[in-house]
């Protein structure tokens, strides 16, 4: 018996190894990655985060906030139609992506709060906010707007988490078995992701943000924020979030994609089910990508419930 549980131990040990010799293999975001990006970075509580302005100068303003896998390049589309209906649009990355820092702890609901409070802060923005959150970053807006209600003019959703998700039967077991989980996640996450992606697109902005994508896998502390998030932000199931923007009459606008294998387009029921005054739409053949592949379509959708 001692053998038994020595050698798996041992096991144990060598898997988590592995892993940290793997992650160390990739390269750290350097200032020399930076040098020259677009946008500017802050020094905040928890790391530097890279963040950038678009739009005008003066007028309303909105937080774009990404997903869990692609960093803010990904939203730019979306940012610029913003910007073009008269918002001062603010992007960031989160931490583990893009050009920001890659910080320890769990990147749980607190770990994001604070990071995009950090940066309000910052940037010196107060309330009458528009909270913009695709995917992840929808679940992230959502635990904003809801701690802080009083600060937020309304919540957009794109395909936002917190509702109903599909995981595959690997990401499941990855989230909920700690050192194996980490260290098949580690190695052959990779791997899965990277396939994920396409190989190539036939327009040069949805290029670009393929790209990114494959530029993020090489990153130092890429990958266990992709995980930590799962375990942690991405774990949340926001019912009584979105039941108190509901009492609190934040207006709420979901916008889903028709043919999502990520976040399915059934979370509308769902979610009309806990914020009946919510207003929701579904863009027609897009997919979980449709910020960057159907983006103008994207934003007639917001732009039709914004009017209404």
């Amino acid at each position: 018996m001692y053998y038994i549980l020595g050698f798996l131990l041992a096991v144990i040990i060598a898997l988590a190894a592995l892993a940290l010799l793997s992650e160390m293999l990739r390269a750290p975001v350097t200032a020399q990655d930076r040098r020259g990006a677009e946008g500017d970075f802050a020094a905040l509580s928890q790391g530097i985060t890279h963040y950038r302005w678009m739009g005008p100068v003066r007028g309303p303003v909105a937080i774009v906030i990404h997903g869990l896998t692609t960093p803010m390049v990904g939203l730019e589309a979306l940012a610029e139609g913003f910007g073009n209906i008269g918002y001062r649009v603010l992007v960031y990355d989160l931490y583990g992506r893009g050009l920001s820092d890659a910080p320890r702890g769990s990147q749980n609901r607190r770990f994001f709060l604070r990071q995009l409070n950090d940066l309000l802060d910052d940037q010196h923005i107060g309330d009458d906010l528009t909270l913009v959150g695709y995917s992840m970053g929808g679940s992230i807006a959502t635990a904003f707007a809801a701690e802080n209600p009083h600060r937020v003019k309304r919540l957009i959703m794109v395909a936002g988490a917190g509702v109903i998700a599909r995981e595959s039967s690997f990401s499941r077991f990855c989230r909920r078995v700690p050192l194996l989980g980490d260290f098949l996640h580690q190695i052959i996450g990779a791997s899965r992701l990277r396939r994920a992606i396409p190989a190539r697109a036939r327009r040069p902005e949805v290029s670009r943000v393929l790209m990114a994508q494959r530029q993020e896998l090489r990153r130092r502390g890429y990958l266990p924020a992709v995980l930590s998030s799962r375990r942690g932000m991405l774990s949340e199931v926001q019912m009584k979030d979105h039941r108190k923007l509901g009492l609190e009459d934040v207006p709420v606008v979901a916008i889903w994609a028709e043919q999502d294998e990520v976040i399915p387009v059934g979370a509308s029921a769902q979610l009309a089910q806990w914020n009946r005054a919510a207003k929701q739409a579904v863009v027609r053949e897009a997919t979980h990508a449709m910020p960057y592949t159907h983006s103008e379509e994207l934003l007639n959708a917001i732009r039709t419930a914004l009017r209404d």
